[in-house]
This record gives C-alpha cells, sequence and structure tokens, in this order.
C-alpha cells in the first residue's frame, strides 16, 4: 500500500520529522484516499464542513473569503510539499467560512477526522508531527501579521517573493496583491517601479 509513488512523496514529507517502521507507514498510507482537482475546481466551499486535512502532491490551491460586498480575499496558498485545510471548519467540524481552489490541475493526499484520531491512537508520534506543523504555520502567521504592520506594501511584496520566486508564475497578480492586503493597481507600480 505504502509503495505508490503517492504514498512516497507523503511518507519522505512524514519521516523528515519523525520516525516510523514499515508497519506504522503502511497503516498510516492505509489511511489516506487520493484527490485529483482540475483547474478552478473547489476542494472546500464556503458553508460546507471541512472534512479533511490535504497533503499538496501536485499544482497549487489558494484559499480564500468572500466578504459581503463580493471581494475575494487571499488567505493561502499551498505547493507542492504543503498542507492546506480550514481547522476552523476541521477540528469543530462546523460549516467552513472559507473557499479552498485548485489554481492549476492537482493531485492531494487526504485524510478524515476519524483517521486522524486513530492514527493519533495508533502511532502516537504523528500527535508529534501534527504539533510540528501547527507550530510552523503558527510561526508563519505570526511573522505575516508582523509584516503586515511593521512593513510598506513594496517591503511585502519584496519579502513574498524573496521566499517564494516561482509564486508569480503561478498565482495571477491580483491574488498575491490580495493575499498581501493591497490593491492589483499598487502591486501593478511596485512591480514596474522598484524590482531590482
Amino acid at each position: 500500500m505504502s509503495d505508490t509513488p503517492l504514498h512516497q512523496l507523503i511518507l519522505k514529507h512524514v519521516l523528515k520529522r519523525i520516525s516510523l517502521s514499515e508497519e506504522e507507514q503502511a497503516h498510516f498510507c492505509s489511511l489516506l484516499t487520493v484527490r485529483k482537482l482540475l483547474p478552478r475546481q473547489y476542494l472546500l466551499q464556503q458553508g460546507e464542513v471541512c472534512k479533511y486535512e490535504s497533503y499538496v502532491c501536485s499544482g497549487f490551491l489558494r484559499s480564500f473569503y468572500i466578504d459581503d460586498a463580493g471581494n475575494d480575499h487571499t488567505l493561502h496558498f499551498a505547493m507542492e510539499d504543503w498542507w492546506i485545510s480550514d481547522s476552523a471548519s476541521f477540528i469543530p467540524q462546523v460549516p467552513s467560512r472559507i473557499n479552498i481552489v485548485a489554481q492549476e490541475a492537482s493531485v492531494v493526499l487526504q485524510i478524515d477526522r476519524a483517521g486522524l484520531e486513530q492514527l493519533f491512537n495508533d502511532i502516537p508520534a504523528f500527535e508529534r508531527f501534527w504539533r510540528v506543523l501547527n507550530q510552523q504555520a503558527l510561526i508563519s502567521q505570526d511573522q505575516r501579521i508582523l509584516n503586515a504592520i511593521s512593513m510598506t506594501g513594496a517591503e511585502r511584496y519584496e519579502a513574498l517573493i524573496t521566499k517564494y520566486p516561482m509564486l508569480e508564475q503561478r498565482l495571477p497578480q491580483k491574488h498575491i496583491a490580495s493575499f498581501l492586503g493591497i490593491t492589483p493597481v499598487f502591486l501593478s507600480q511596485i512591480r514596474k517601479g522598484g524590482r531590482k
């Protein structure tokens, strides 16, 4: 079960953080399901309950919120070797306030809440694995908030593109602007005026 190329990808990801026996690896893989998404296909829609944690094997996904005025606010993005979910919906199993969509053809491996709880019971090391993931996500979120307070729009853009050089090839400019909390017009001016 754990010898498919997709399972090898996720196991490489997991084994960087925790040690597992071959039996534990196989058990983990048995709890995963594969989902393939077309460009612009939704992984999660606002109002649905988020049923899965999803690991990105290939492709690029974006989570966003639509406000009452119909404006689209990019919250997160996820590329290969990243996880994406809506914890605020997944953990308490309540309707989601966000959407997750594939920006390009994508393949994800998913685990549902029951599978995750079973994993925590059967292989306690996975509690550590998820704690490490959540700590990293928290650090990133704090950094993003700090950047929003302490940096100009141009500085936030430079920091983002320095950290993720391929982002501009994979995410439309309007979504990058939305993620940074600036207008597409302002982002266009930054790109024309200041890129070294």
